[in-house]
């Protein structure tokens, strides 16, 4: 390893020869001061990798210098090392951002672990990370042979993804590439578990994942029965490991009671999955009972326009009319400041809803915008992008006063969305729709091996826009591309976040419970 440089920072420095030599066996490179000022002076002049401080010296105390470093080198991590244990001396080195707390009389190897977790931290996970993964990866791809059931895959997915944020950092790139095989993998068995279960889970025998138009009754409802006041929020287009980003923030204010999973209905696009969230019914229901409220693909007009009306229908038909209930839909970051604003007047509310659009917008963005492209160019950097408007949205305000009044949250979502990398050629009439990830209309033409087709949609509870029009669902990460100018609809749309089809990223939901802190 290169030669590390410390400086240690002691007014009885002679008396920690043995501990020095110790670490210039270790081929580590010490240099000494007995005092704060010449302390200074060395910190300023040379390069160190890492300080140890005492916190008890006359002259300038420790903590005095350890705040003068901090603010001409913030990235040089310091240890403070102090005979002290009075708690107020901790709080204000802790609150100094130190990189370590080593309580007198310190021993050599305790000085060795310290050196290792602050500087060597990166490689040793890494290291172990690696070798982690190397033993699990056999197991699951074993395991992966006999999932058979929607749970088995619902925890599947789970492992894949914290596999993959495990990975996440390592130096050893081949790992990630062999974990994206595995997803790649899971995602084509998936397909497969899709076609062949799917129509059974609108047997009313059959048994069923809790699919989208259930959501609120098997899930929502108990939680509304407890009679405390709640906050629901559905985020669009948020997967799984896009919330398991965002988690430890949201953990400062709320504790996780509940996580749980949901299936996405097909489509698992907009119009059909979150509409069936609030109406408690499937799309094909909705055509019929509410005309007024239903559109299909190729009508104009907006698709999701009466969620709030489809919510307040759903609590008449489940005996809770007399909830007192709000609904709001968050489109922009104007609209969300001002709910900020607004929102102590929602305390005495028994369910607020707020529809929170950000991450659906995301993820159009990229199809359309060189620089979120850049921002976003792989499932890391995506992740990376939403936690950081996490942490600076309206929504994180919301849910901090939601908290401070004493409301329970819940999360969720109504489908994921998936990062589409192969073409798989489509032909259609003028009426077939015009999603990417699948298609419905008349007369369609499709490479059979990358969708997964049905003739009849009534079967799973699809409106139809002519007698002989059926659904094709795109699986794996494929997306469906017009024959005519082929080669720029692939060009513009390869690498884009796209939703509406199979895979577990679009289907398997998180549904999350938190009681205030």
């Amino acid at each position: 390893m290169n030669e590390i440089k410390i400086l240690w920072v002691d007014d009885e420095i002679d008396m920690l020869k043995p501990h020095i030599m110790f670490l210039e066996k270790k081929n580590y490179n010490v240099t000494t001061a007995n005092n704060g000022q010449d302390a200074l002076v060395l910190f300023d002049k040379e390069s160190f990798d890492i300080v140890f401080l005492d916190e008890n010296m006359p002259g300038l105390s420790g903590l005095e210098v350890l705040a003068e470093m901090k603010e001409k080198k913030t990235q040089v991590p310091i240890i403070m090392i102090t005979k002290s244990e009075e708690e107020m001396i901790m709080e204000e080195a802790i609150g100094s951002k130190i990189a370590d707390y080593l309580i007198k009389p310190v021993n050599p190897n305790q000085i060795l672990l310290s050196l290792k977790k602050n500087l060597d931290h990166s490689r040793l996970i890494s290291s172990k990370t690696t070798l982690d993964y190397q033993k699990e990866f056999r197991k699951i791809s074993m395991d992966m042979g006999m999932v058979n059931s929607f749970e088995e895959w619902a925890d599947m997915y789970k492992r894949l993804i914290f596999w993959e944020m495990e990975l996440e950092n390592i130096e050893d790139q081949s790992m990630v590439e062999i974990l994206e095989s595995q997803k790649v993998e899971a995602n084509s068995q998936f397909g497969k578990f899709i076609e062949r279960n799917y129509e059974d889970w609108f047997d009313p025998k059959g048994d069923k994942p809790v699919l989208s138009h259930n959501l609120f009754k098997e899930m929502v409802v108990p939680e509304i029965k407890k009679k405390e006041p709640i906050l629901f929020v559905v985020i669009d287009n948020l997967r799984y490991d896009q919330w398991k980003a965002f988690e430890s923030v949201i953990g400062n204010h709320y504790k996780l009671e509940k996580e749980a999973s949901y299936y996405s209905i097909l489509p698992t696009a907009t119009q059909y999955a979150r509409n069936a969230i609030f109406s408690g019914l499937t799309p094909l229901e909705m055509e019929k009972k509410y005309p007024q409220y239903w559109k299909n693909d190729v009508d104009d007009g907006g698709k999701n326009l009466y969620e709030g009306e489809f919510l307040t229908e759903q609590l008449r038909r489940l005996g809770l009319s007399g909830l007192k209930q709000e609904y709001y839909k968050i489109t922009n970051f104007k609209d969300g400041k001002k709910l900020v604003e607004n929102f102590k007047g929602l305390k005495n509310n028994d369910l607020t809803t707020i529809v929170y659009n950000f991450v659906d917008m995301l993820s159009h963005a990229k199809t359309e915008m060189d620089v979120v492209k850049e921002l976003a160019s792989n499932d890391k950097a995506y992740r990376s992008l939403t936690l950081s408007w996490f942490r600076n949205s309206p929504l994180l305000e919301i849910i901090q006063q939601a908290q401070q009044m004493g409301f329970k949250l819940i999360i969720t979502t109504d489908h994921g969305t998936i990062n589409v990398k192969n073409p798989s050629k489509v032909i259609g009439d003028r009426n077939t729709s015009l999603n990417l990830r699948y298609k419905t209309g008349r007369s369609l033409t499709y490479e059979d091996r990358d969708v997964y087709h049905v003739k009849d949609p009534k079967a799973i509870q699809l409106p139809t826009i002519n007698m002989s029009s059926s659904y094709i669902f795109a699986k794996n990460d494929y997306f469906l591309a017009y024959v005519n100018n082929y080669n720029h609809y692939v060009s513009y749309y390869r690498n884009s976040y796209q939703h509406g089809g199979i895979s577990l990223e679009e289907m398997i939901i998180p549904f999350l419970v938190f009681n205030p802190k």
